[in-house]
């Protein structure tokens, strides 16, 4: 019989080229020849032979012919869909070992591991054409991405004992409502390419081109897939080109050598993980690997890989000690092979399929991750995991707040590196496994300071520059971590008010992503950002500006963002502000439909402005904020369209002492601007008129007491206390009115501990 291999196509595998060899290997019926092919590459092997059910796994009745070097093949009449097949290989070590296909559609649910004849994946009906129409500008840099990442297994399970797993089919139809109610535009899968182990959790991947059957059959995948894309919510995979296991029936030896891997166990293992490191310098390798993210995005319309353990690719020495890895003749510890493959992988898919992104989970600072695919300097992802905003996020917030201000720069650092890279700011499955506790228990404090720390946390991420990553089960803060035997507590959403309302709080913020463009379309340009308050660490202030494009005939959308880190109330804070305009309030943590208290900060406010003495036609600009405890507050911030608007300016009537009444009633605070001479407040950092900063910081050095507060510097840098001190940075009183509200602080405060605290702890430095 004539063989469907062509010289073209084989070409282009061994030279690293061929980026659809699933159409020449594995299992495809040829309907000229009413007959199934089976083509395998083994080209060490002494000889290979297939078996099946339709032979009774008989080594002898079906040996292969080498067609071309290294290259085995055979056709066999009268097989069915579903047959299980595996290819009898006896090695170059002399062993013969049972080997499932490498090409397979689809395998045996676990723990079997034959291959299963499976015709091709062209018959199912796609209802998808719309959406894929419409990717390209979808999944622009500029658009809003919040990703939904889950594990098909433990979303939800079936009550029935005999069943294990629902259906692809079944997950489709319950996740589509839940994913549409929280507003979230994509779903990331952890991977769904066929394993042996369960609590690998899909990263040990031997079936690169099989769907995991623990769910269903290749088209009940597409069902998913297609259900989803009908309902505008994207699909990410889980890819693993990076490492693989050493299973018996995988890729491990496959011919009796190491045609996939190293056989120097220095560049082929990997000793933390125990598995097997890909050979990227052998041509048919990256052939291999390229032509499965192909034929994901081909026959299952995927819209994105975002590849797991980039760092052990890029570098000989990761998770390795000396001696156990090889540098370069350089001594270099840059795997180049990795690099080339990588570039390679992305030109590949974002140049052939439109709209199609690609997503490193890199975890150093290895330059130009994301790039064009044309930038020969680049790697040409689309996007990076940020791990640095991950990790300085958590670690403060994982802090007494009485210690947040000594750690200042954990959660302002990652804004000096944001347009390093094009980001997703990931809160992933990885952080809440293995004892490092759910989202929820990390936050600091007794059961409601969790809750309001890791709604302000939330507030945080979605109005910080980079696109968005929640794991299941974080969006209703659920207390336990993640179990991959058990499904998630969705009973605590039904039951408790307070996971209840965190999920209605996180489906608002996700509305409200999508709904601004000033908190997205220039996520990875300084022009969309501006600091308001950097550097207020004796407060645990942050405050900043999130701007849109900027279009003709119509002005700029600006979103003013706040953020209160501590369990105190500051009241009527000043937040500088740039220019004249208006304060009108979108979202505040304290609203009780979000599980706060009912103790919102104002509505609206209307931005003052006082003439700077000393200079003419200088002016400093704030809004007078009251800050709830633990707190995240946005504001849409319109502009004042003509200099007639002055007449706003704050009358000089307004800032006469309070009597001693209203002295009496004042809130526990540390930095309440004394109203009898208001703070000269100037924009941080300097986006004022440059004119008004070295008055404002003799006024500064006159009016506020100095106080340690770090510059945006390395996770957990402690504040230098000698550090130059400006009103850019804090807001506080004249020393004797400060003693006088802290005395009065001391009397009347009903606030907790930690503010009394930090106040008195305060009145000492002075």
């Amino acid at each position: 019989m004539e063989t469907n291999i062509s010289k073209e196509d084989l070409y282009l595998f061994q030279t690293g080229k061929a980026q659809k060899a699933y159409l020449m290997f594995g299992c495809h019926y040829l309907k000229e020849a009413d007959a199934h092919e089976f083509v395998v590459w083994a080209p060490n092997a002494k000889s290979v032979s297939l078996v099946g059910d339709f032979n009774q796994w008989n080594p002898l009745s079906h040996p292969m012919k080498q067609t071309e070097p290294g290259i085995y093949s055979i056709q066999v009449e009268g097989l069915e869909k579903g047959d299980l097949y595996k290819y009898y290989v006896e090695g170059m070590d002399g062993k013969c070992r049972y080997k499932s296909d490498p090409f397979a559609f689809y395998s045996e649910m676990r723990p079997d591991t034959a291959s299963v004849v499976w015709d091709e994946l062209d018959g199912f009906s796609w209802r998808d054409k719309r959406y894929l129409s419409r990717r390209k500008k979808k999944q622009d840099v500029s658009q809003p991405m919040s990703v939904y990442e889950m594990h098909l297994g433990t979303w939800k399970m079936p009550k029935e004992e005999e069943r294990e797993f629902y259906n692809y089919r079944e997950i489709a139809d319950m996740l589509v409502p839940y994913l549409q109610k929280m507003g979230y535009t994509h779903v990331e899968l952890m991977p769904v390419t066929e394993y042996p182990y369960d609590l690998s959790w899909g990263y040990q991947v031997t079936g690169y081109y099989s769907v995991t059957s623990r769910y269903g059959t290749p088209e009940d995948f597409m069902y998913f897939i297609d259900k989803l894309h009908r309902a505008d919510i994207g699909v990410i995979l889980d890819w693993v080109p990076a490492h693989f296991p050493r299973d018996e029936h995988g890729l491990a030896l496959f011919d009796g050598s190491h045609i996939y891997d190293h056989a120097d166990p220095r560049k082929g293992s990997q000793p933390d993980w125990g598995t097997l490191l890909f050979n990227y310098g052998k041509p048919e390798v990256q052939s291999f690997l390229i032509s499965s993210a192909v034929f994901f995005a081909e026959k299952y319309h995927i819209d994105g890989i975002r590849i797991d353990a980039v760092s052990a690719m890029l570098y000989l020495d990761f998770g390795k000690k000396p001696g156990e890895f090889v540098p370069n003749e350089d001594g270099t510890n840059i795997n180049y092979e990795a690099v080339d493959f990588l570039k390679n992988l992305n030109r590949t898919m974002r140049s052939n399929f439109e709209g199609f992104i690609t997503v490193a989970e890199e975890s150093t600072a290895f330059p130009k991750v994301t790039s064009a695919v044309d930038d020969e300097e680049g790697l040409g992802f689309t996007y990076k995991w940020n791990m640095g905003y991950m990790h300085d996020s958590l670690y403060y917030m994982e802090l007494d707040s009485l210690f947040r201000k000594e750690n200042h720069g954990a959660i302002v650092f990652s804004m000096d590196y944001a347009y390093s890279e094009n980001y997703i700011l990931p809160y992933s499955h990885d952080e809440v496994v293995h004892g490092k506790g759910s989202m929820i228990n990390k936050m600091f404090g007794e059961y409601e300071q969790k809750f309001g720390s890791l709604k302000t946390l939330y507030g945080f991420m979605f109005a910080h520059p980079g696109k968005k990553l929640l794991f299941m089960g974080d969006d209703f803060a659920q207390f336990v971590e993640w179990r991959d035997k058990e499904e998630l507590d969705w009973f605590l959403i039904d039951e408790y008010e307070t996971h209840k309302t965190m999920n209605d709080y996180v489906a608002k913020l996700n509305e409200l992503y999508c709904s601004e463009p000033a908190l997205y379309e220039l996520d990875n340009k300084p022009e969309g950002f501006e600091w308001l308050l950097q550097r207020d660490a004796d407060h645990s202030i942050v405050a900043f500006i999130r701007k849109s494009k900027k279009r003709r005939g119509k002005p700029q959308e600006q979103i003013v963002c706040i953020f209160n880190f501590t369990p105190v109330e500051w009241d009527k804070y000043h937040i500088p502000m740039p220019k004249d305009g208006k304060l009108t309030k979108i979202l505040d943590t304290g609203e009780k439909a979000y599980g706060g208290s009912g103790e919102v900060s104002q509505k609206s406010a209307k931005v003052r402005k006082k003439k700077i003495k000393g200079k003419r036609n200088a002016y400093e600009h704030y809004a007078v904020i009251t800050l709830k405890p633990l707190s995240a507050v946005m504001y849409r911030y319109t502009l004042e369209d003509t200099p007639a608007k002055k007449k706003a300016e704050p009358k000089k009537t307004a800032a006469k002492k309070p009597s001693p009444k209203a002295a009496g009633t004042a809130k526990a605070e540390a930095v309440k601007t004394p109203v009898k001479k208001e703070v000269s407040v100037v924009t941080e950092p300097a986006s004022a008129a440059e004119t008004t900063l070295k008055t404002a910081e003799v006024q500064a050095k006159k009016e506020t007491p100095k106080a340690a507060g770090p510059a945006a510097g390395k996770k957990a840098e402690k504040p230098e206390a000698k550090k130059e001190q400006t009103t850019k940075d804090i807001q506080k009183p004249k020393k004797k009115e400060a003693e006088k509200e802290t005395k009065q602080q001391t009397e009347d405060s009903t606030k907790k501990k930690t503010a009394a605290k930090s106040a008195d702890k305060k009145e000492e430095t002075k």
